[in-house]
């Protein structure tokens, strides 16, 4: 199986969203699927990643070598951003004209950041899930005070790459504490069902 990974800026987002995803794919049995992530074209933010016509022409460009397409971007506090991804479901099933091919859209909350926090152990006690997980800016109060204790900063991806590892290693607790990361792989486990 062929997963090409779309996110809203892939310099950094790669480094949680290819590891992350790999674990997914194996949670659905499907441990060999190769999952790359787009970056030709590149996504350059949130509102390329949410543009139909670009999104139109990277399902267009790829849908010939892949079997599933995941658009994972940032929700933001975007209270409506789950429509605009439905929105875009649509637009690229119309493109795939294949039953057999799927582009699923998902929005992390509030950032990628957050699933690679929910993977950690060793978060100051300080610290509330339920406050990472509501708060408008975690990657900033969060993500990179975490990366900076680690000493991950000079790390690829500014500590991305070492926690990606980490987050996929335990995927089941970044589902358990991430549920939109449970609902894409349920999303995901039914397309493989049909």
């Amino acid at each position: 199986m062929r997963v090409l990974v779309i996110p809203e800026d892939s310099v950094k987002d790669k480094y949680l969203l290819k590891p992350i995803i790999k674990a997914l794919m194996g949670a659905v049995n499907k441990p060999r699927a190769r999952v790359r992530i787009c970056e030709d074209p590149r996504m350059c933010g949130i509102g390329q990643a949410l543009n139909h016509q670009r999104i139109e022409e990277v399902v267009e460009r790829y849908k010939g070598m892949t079997d599933l397409i995941l658009l994972c971007v940032d929700r933001d506090c975007d209270e409506n951003r789950r429509h605009k991804l439905d929105a875009l479901e649509l637009t690229a099933a119309e493109v795939l004209a294949n039953p057999s091919k799927v582009f699923l859209a998902t929005q992390a909350i509030e950032e990628v950041e957050v699933w690679a926090l929910a993977a950690a152990t060793d978060l100051p006690a300080k610290w509330s899930w339920k406050r990472i997980r509501s708060d408008r800016n975690p990657k900033e109060r969060y993500f990179q005070p975490y990366v900076t204790q680690r000493g991950l900063m000079d790390d690829p991806g500014e500590g991305r790459k070492t926690l990606g590892r980490e987050a996929s290693a335990k995927y089941s607790r970044v589902k358990q504490f991430s549920p939109e990361v449970e609902e894409l792989e349920g999303r995901v486990r039914s397309h493989l069902s049909e």
